[in-house]
């Protein structure tokens, strides 16, 4: 399978969608030489990496309704809306342990997004196994604007890796994989809108006006990513939910997001026999790039 890559969109709580696309992959033994994700899909690639089922189930699901892990009263006494100290670091070194040996000891290549604060452009990091810099790393990769402060990884401020780089295809094709398995978490014909609010971001990052840039042009680069895929059928493989959308970025609702990651578990288990046929053709040259 030398060639392919498997890209991981974010979205916040939608990203139980791919924990259950990554659950009927890790049950069906199906791992891909290079995996890249943003925000939600990079945590849920590490697990899946780690080689832990039901991990990410644990670490979404059955945790929303702790008190610290996302409520507004986080945003007003911590300024982050979910539990960063919670979720990157309680839960993977204390109550639902990430198994970092596996992780270290795997072969295949991972690649987190993340954007830099002062240049409002991509920073990419790769196997990083390091404890503390897996977990900096992925919480940064995770920190919304507005919704946590930055971390600071080695020299650099970042923020959330779909700012810049929301769908990472062609970071995957610049690193040689011509074949690309891409998980969504939004529905076929989803196209993202200009913010109404462009005006209160480029006040908030006065100092930080190529962040600002980014952030507000983040839906162009989103939706002609889309149009890039969709154009290139024979070069992207996706899988997308099924069926329209109840769980939004901040979903706190149980019910709603089992069902999700269970629509994902069942979306992937669908495509299972066409994946794995696309997967055995011969590949393609001249990938073409926005």
């Amino acid at each position: 399978m030398e060639s392919i890559g498997l890209v991981l969109e974010g979205g916040g709580m939608r990203g139980v969608y791919t924990a259950g696309v990554l659950e009927y992959f890790m049950e069906n033994e199906l791992y891909f030489p290079y995996v890249i994700g943003v925000s939600a899909g990079a945590c849920n690639a590490a697990s899946y990496l780690s080689r832990q089922p039901g991990r990410n189930r644990k670490v979404t699901i059955d945790y929303v309704n702790h008190p610290e892990y996302l409520s507004y009263k986080n945003l007003i006494r911590k300024k982050q809306l979910f539990g960063m100290d919670l979720i990157f670091n309680d839960i993977p070194t204390e109550h639902v342990p990430f198994d970092f040996d596996t992780f270290a000891s795997t072969t295949e290549k991972f690649i987190v997004g993340t954007t830099d604060t002062y240049t409002g452009e991509p920073v990419y990091f790769q196997n990083e196994k390091a404890p503390d810099q897996l977990l900096s790393i992925l919480r940064a990769s995770s920190s919304l604007p507005f919704m946590a402060p930055p971390v600071r990884v080695q020299d650099k401020l970042l923020l959330d890796g779909g700012i810049a780089d929301p769908i990472p295809i062609f970071k995957s094709e610049r690193d040689g994989n011509h074949l690309n398995v891409v998980v969504l978490t939004r529905n076929a014909g989803y196209r993202k809108k200009r913010s109404k609010f462009s005006w209160v971001i480029k006040r908030l990052y006065k100092r930080n006006p190529k962040l600002a840039l980014a952030i507000n042009s983040r839906y162009e680069r989103y939706n002609r990513t889309l149009e890039h895929i969709e154009s290139n059928p024979e070069h992207y493989y996706v899988i997308q939910p099924s069926t329209p959308l109840a769980v939004d970025r901040i979903e706190r609702s149980k019910e709603r997001l089992s069902l999700l990651y269970d629509q994902g578990y069942e979306d992937a288990k669908q495509h299972h026999a066409a994946l794995q046929k696309w997967i055995a053709r011969p590949l393609h040259a001249g990938i073409t790039s926005i």
